[in-house]
């Protein structure tokens, strides 16, 4: 099972047999090569902020990849731009051939109207890995330390999201296998350290990897 950092919040999931991507934003962040170069089987997107819709609907157009977001985002968003959509919504569960892919609410703007935020918990490969999306830090996540969760994938950036504080002591929720930082350092608001990051951490018994853009890891 293949996990690759492609910038931001933006992750190729790879199973061998199916590929997942997550919130495109390449081109905005430097990496129109990849938007043009990616052929995933599904695009998870987790709400309607531009750093996350990204490249989503060219790259689904180019594709065929189905986009799977939540209902409303489908319909204010993905359904207008002509992509084929896998609308779910909080709490449900989406069973597809890589596995499954559960919406799991995200403390954050929507970024279009009346479409919530939300992160997305996938089985696949045999493993358990939970993409927060952007989201403050929520109570509701210890309820993920049930999920026995692999790799977690947690934003660090502050200012619009949880900052590395919170992200710890969302880890120490959660208590993942493998966490591992994004949405930090795209834009000056959110310019952060994750080695150190990364290192507090471990300091506390959890292990933790910081993944340059392009760089993946074998789950």
């Amino acid at each position: 099972m293949e996990l690759r950092f492609l910038g931001h919040a933006c992750f190729l999931l790879d199973d061998g047999t199916c590929k997942v991507l997550t919130d495109p934003f390449l081109s905005g962040a430097g990496h129109p090569d990849w938007a043009e170069q990616v052929r995933p089987d599904y695009i998870f997107v987790t709400h309607g902020h531009g750093d996350h819709v990204g490249d989503a609907a060219a790259i689904a157009r180019r594709t065929g990849a189905q986009v799977c977001c939540t209902a409303d985002l489908a319909d204010a968003v993905f359904g207008p731009a002509g992509v084929t959509c896998i609308a779910g919504n909080l709490g449900g569960t989406v069973r597809l051939p890589f596995g499954s892919a559960k919406f799991i609410q995200a403390l954050h703007g929507g970024g279009a109207a009346g479409c919530p935020a939300c992160g997305f918990l996938f089985e696949m490969g045999g493993r358990t890995i939970y993409h927060a999306g952007d989201t403050a830090l929520t109570m509701d996540m210890a309820l993920l330390e049930d999920a026995h969760v692999d790799a977690a994938l947690l934003p660090i950036g502050d200012f619009y999201t949880m900052g590395p504080a919170d992200a710890l002591r969302a880890v120490k929720l959660i208590k993942p296998k493998l966490t591992i930082p994004m949405h930090y350092d795209t834009f000056p608001a959110i310019a952060q350290d994750p080695a150190a990051f990364a290192a507090s951490c471990r300091a506390e018994g959890y292990e933790a990897r910081v993944l340059r853009p392009g760089e993946s890891l074998t789950l």
